[in-house]
């Protein structure tokens, strides 16, 4: 029988649009001593680590996961990087909690970093041409980049699948009404990036197009940061909360599923993001979550898109395909609500650093579990071309 695994430490740096006085080096050191820190123990204790970086050239690095394992004090030790898209911190977790449970290591260091903005193009004098030519080398080689893909029109894709099989939902209303009330949710996170940027939902839906559906307030902006955790198996758990005070949260269920990543019959299905269906349930199924309606009190998702989160909902089965809009038209999200959704502001309001994106989302979720004392949230990240990759992971605060 697999161990058990929970978290007894985590990390983040401020998130911002530019570091310009760090390296990506410095701000995965700044997250690894935040975790240590958080967990009371040294990096000596740590056997183990799970780098999530997304992208090399955002770091102008073929192999930037090389010089840190000695910078953050984990020479001669395990260490590994993971890179899957826009999921890539939701599988690092992912990957750490197998090790950990097959009896490989009694601790680990999950860290994500990511410097997105170094990239620069000196013909706008201005980062996001190239930010978004670096992201399009993920997209197909031989179609998707020759007509110009970005994440944004390949997001598009599903949602106006979406809306086909579905008319009626996703209402510019109520995604205008989820970015205004994220903006507000951001205000208690003080690493956020866009902490004090509130909007009205007319603000965002007076905001210019990106790609329709999207309105240019809908959507996750880039950012550099990083995020850390610090996993044990249960033995070593229960010994290093007892000298930190600090309550384990549990990690009972994981899941992920990889789409294929072309359009077309028998492919990819253009109206369901159905790598979140299957990651979702295979959490549930190993948490042992028969209803997530009554089981889930905190979502902490990959929020990339507005539209996306409210498909992403439905598609974890805490909404009705047909009646996604229900998170405002019923108040499910709203404060009070059944569900607490991107405490933290999400990708849209706290950064979308994307190795530490869903590393940060966990960290906010253990925050929330303990300090609501509330029992079980599910963490997500999604990624790729038209939203192929998935991975879940249901945590439980005991």
């Amino acid at each position: 029988m697999a161990r058990k695994v929970g978290i007894v430490g985590a990390g983040v740096t401020p998130f911002r649009g530019k570091w310009y006085e760090k390296t990506y080096y410095e701000l995965a050191q700044m997250a690894t001593r935040e975790a240590v820190q958080d967990a009371a123990i040294s990096i000596k204790n740590v056997d183990a680590t799970f780098y999530g970086i997304y992208n090399d050239i955002f770091e102008r690095a073929a192999i930037p996961e090389h010089p840190l394992q000695g910078i953050i004090g984990m020479q001669n030790k395990f260490g590994i990087r993971i890179s899957c898209g826009g999921a890539t911190g939701a599988y690092t977790l992912s990957a750490a909690h197998a090790y950990l449970a097959g009896e490989r290591f009694k601790t680990a260091l999950v860290l994500g970093v990511e410097k997105a903005t170094d990239c620069f193009d000196f013909l706008s004098m201005s980062a996001t041409p190239e930010v978004i030519k670096s992201i399009g080398w993920s997209g197909d080689s031989f179609f998707e980049q020759k007509i110009g893909w970005s994440a944004s029109d390949s997001y598009a894709e599903i949602v106006l699948g979406y809306m086909d099989e579905y008319p009626g939902t996703l209402k510019p209303e109520v995604t205008a009404q989820i970015s205004s009330q994220l903006s507000k949710q951001v205000r208690t996170n003080p690493y956020a990036q866009r902490q004090f940027d509130q909007v009205t939902p007319e603000e965002v839906m007076n905001s210019r197009y990106i790609v329709y559906p999207f309105k240019e307030l809908e959507i996750c902006v880039y950012t550099e940061g990083a995020a850390a955790l610090i996993l044990a198996e249960e033995e070593t758990a229960k010994a290093i909360a007892k000298n930190s005070g600090k309550p384990i949260v549990w990690i009972t269920g994981v899941g992920e599923a990889n789409e294929h990543s072309f359009a077309g019959k028998n492919q990819k299905n253009m109206s369901h993001i159905v790598s979140d269906y299957l990651g979702s349930h295979h959490a549930y199924e190993m948490a042992g979550i028969k209803d997530p309606v009554k089981a889930i009190d905190i979502v902490e998702l990959h929020d990339a898109f507005v539209h996306q989160l409210e498909i992403s909902l439905a598609e974890f089965g805490l909404v009705p395909y047909e009646k996604v809009d229900s998170l405002i038209e019923e108040g499910i999200m709203l404060p009070g609500g059944r569900l607490l959704v991107n405490p933290c502001g999400g990708l849209i309001y706290c950064g979308h650093a994307v190795g530490a994106s869903n590393i940060m989302s966990a960290w906010s979720a253990r925050n929330e579990l303990i300090n609501r004392n509330l029992k079980t949230a599910l963490v997500h990240g999604t990624g790729s071309t038209i939203s192929q990759y998935t991975a879940c992971a249901i945590f439980e605060h005991e």
